[in-house]
């Protein structure tokens, strides 16, 4: 596979994970990194692991250690969108996105995006099966409850 093309698809799961360009970014570096030291290698079948393993440390990480911001706590202006019926469904699906688990994000996303099997999937992370099949169903149920949620309040 393309090196780059690799990379895009492991930015992609690594942000579909953390929800957060800038972490995405060093979640990929980290697991990139970590196959150049292990001469791994390069296929998503060792980096979506790697990328899934890094995320789970740094989630551990987190927990443990207090990180205080460095900025002065201004944020930037907000993107201009045209549409805004469209920005106000993407805002929701994001919302929604952002309530599952991350092992439902992640098998949401393979499934979904990637278009891997339950099979794939579960050969990937070591899962069962069956435990794919049921947080790829549980996801759905979750986003679509969220979303029909959102439907209804926006009425």
């Amino acid at each position: 596979m393309d090196p780059n093309e690799l990379a895009q698809r492991g930015f992609r799961f690594a942000l579909s994970l953390t929800h957060d360009a800038a972490r995405a970014e060093d979640l990929l570096h980290d697991a990139w990194v970590s196959l150049l030291r292990g001469g791994g290698p390069w296929s998503v079948g060792y980096l979506y692991p790697t990328i899934r393993n890094r995320f789970i440390d740094l989630c551990r990480r987190e927990g443990r250690i207090v990180f205080e911001p460095l900025d002065d706590g201004d944020d930037p202006p907000a993107p201009q969108v045209a549409d805004e019926e469209f920005a106000l469904r993407n805002g929701a699906l994001a919302a929604a996105l952002g309530e599952l688990r991350p092992e439902e994000r992640a098998a949401m996303y393979l499934s979904a995006v990637d278009g891997l099997t339950a099979a794939q999937i579960a050969e990937l992370f070591g899962w069962s099966r069956g435990g794919v099949l049921s947080l790829v169903h549980r996801a759905r149920a979750k986003l679509r409850a969220s979303l029909n949620g959102h439907k209804e309040a926006g009425a």
